[in-house]
């Protein structure tokens, strides 16, 4: 095993999916999961074969058709749930079983309503089982992160012994810090000293810290990270895919690990994600939102039109974003006044940059954001009382501005 890589497991299709209104039929799980190959995730969890007949449907399509990356399928740990998965992924190129079976007392005592040592017992024979249909098995004890440490330990090693190849220790609710994180996964991986086993995190955001909490699993020896397109599953979601990925790419020095990712199809993937559900991400979301490459305040803009890097840590390119954006607001200086006239066509000189740029300032005082139809308009007012700009030849996009603005 590579030590140097981290696998991204991605589980928007299934974990994500399970986010209040972002189910997706067959035909929709399809479109994402060739978007997902596209953006060169290691593995695409496709769903849960056995709680619908559409779930097993678009497992099954995308086993076939989808055929570098893994393809995985969940399964509870009992024997008709791993048939039916294995039934699903049997045409895939590079199958894999998920089972997954709670061990936290919580769970145990008030959900399964059976004994830790039944508990090791089953997740032993169903992990058997399905090593005796698929090569490759992925074991999550649910609710790891509160589970008795001595105990998640004792469940690891006889999945491990039965034939597991992943081990995934989820923080199913969300509850732990990045300190919980580095005592937990360091503990098994002392316990578990296997080369052919990989330590795998899923972190859920319910505090906020799935990207945090990633990062530390694999700081204590992960090498896969289970994450969603923009942070879509359960409650608050899962860990960031984008949020994960760029961390990792832009503090190389902090985190020095290959991805398989080709991150300028982030923007469009998270994009097409958004289309397909409908759930569009918050404007000041990490690495996709709106306002990730945008810049109102003065002193930013100008920076920004000097050199990007001030006041950005990675391109928009990178990402996949067009370009950054300067929004011009009241918090916005002559320097993105000025850019933007001349994007538009428009060259002042200072004293007439000034006439607009007061008025500029008396509008935004009025709206939130100056657009471009403002901006014309005041131009158009002001040469209409004889300020006569020089004429450019305006940019592509600023020019569509332009026309529509005036057609």
């Amino acid at each position: 095993m590579d030590r140097s890589r981290i696998t991204i497991f991605d589980t928007t299709l299934r974990d994500g999916e399970q986010s209040p209104g972002c189910s997706m039929n067959a035909p929709e799980k399809l479109r994402m999961a060739r978007q997902l190959d596209r953006l060169g995730v290691d593995v695409i969890e496709a769903g849960f074969p056995i709680s619908s007949e559409g779930d097993f449907e678009s497992v099954r399509m995308i086993a076939a058709e989808i055929r570098r990356p893994k393809i995985a399928g969940l399964a509870r740990a009992h024997a008709k749930d791993i048939e039916r998965a294995w039934h699903a992924l049997e045409h895939a190129a590079r199958p894999r079983i998920h089972v997954f079976l709670a061990t936290s007392d919580i769970h145990l005592k008030y959900k399964l309503r059976m004994t830790r040592e039944q508990c090791i017992e089953q997740a032993f024979e169903q992990v058997r089982f399905a090593r005796s249909l698929c090569s490759d098995i992925e074991f999550s004890p649910e609710d790891a992160t509160r589970t008795d440490l001595e105990f998640l330990c004792s469940v690891c090693e006889a999945v491990v012994e039965a034939g597991a190849t992943t081990l995934n220790l989820p923080d199913t609710v969300g509850y732990t810090v990045p300190s919980d994180i580095t005592r937990i996964f360091s503990a098994v991986r002392e316990r578990i000293r296997r080369d052919d086993v990989v330590l795998s995190c899923h972190c859920h955001n319910d505090l906020g810290l799935a990207v945090a909490n990633s990062l530390a699993a694999v700081e204590a020896g992960a090498r896969q990270i289970e994450c969603t397109i923009n942070g879509i599953g359960e409650r608050a979601g899962n860990a960031s895919l984008e949020e994960v990925a760029m961390a990792i790419r832009v503090r190389s020095d902090a985190y020095p690990y290959e991805l398989g990712l080709h991150t300028e199809q982030l923007y469009p993937t998270s994009a097409l994600l958004s289309e397909i559900t409908g759930a569009q991400v918050q404007a000041n979301k990490a690495i996709v939102g709106r306002n990730a490459f945008a810049h109102e305040a003065g002193i930013h803009q100008d920076g920004v039109l000097k050199n990007p890097l001030t006041y950005e840590i990675m391109t928009p390119h990178s990402v996949g974003v067009p370009d950054n954006k300067l929004v011009l607001g009241k918090h916005s200086g002559r320097s993105a006044l000025n850019h933007r006239c001349e994007e538009l066509g428009y060259r002042f000189t200072r004293r007439d940059l000034d006439n607009v740029y007061r008025r500029f300032v008396d509008l935004a005082d009025q709206v939130k954001v100056v657009e471009d139809t403002h901006l014309l308009r005041i131009i158009r007012e002001e040469m209409a009382m004889g300020v006569m700009p020089d004429l450019v030849e305006p940019t592509r996009a600023a020019g569509a501005s332009a026309h529509a603005a005036t057609s």
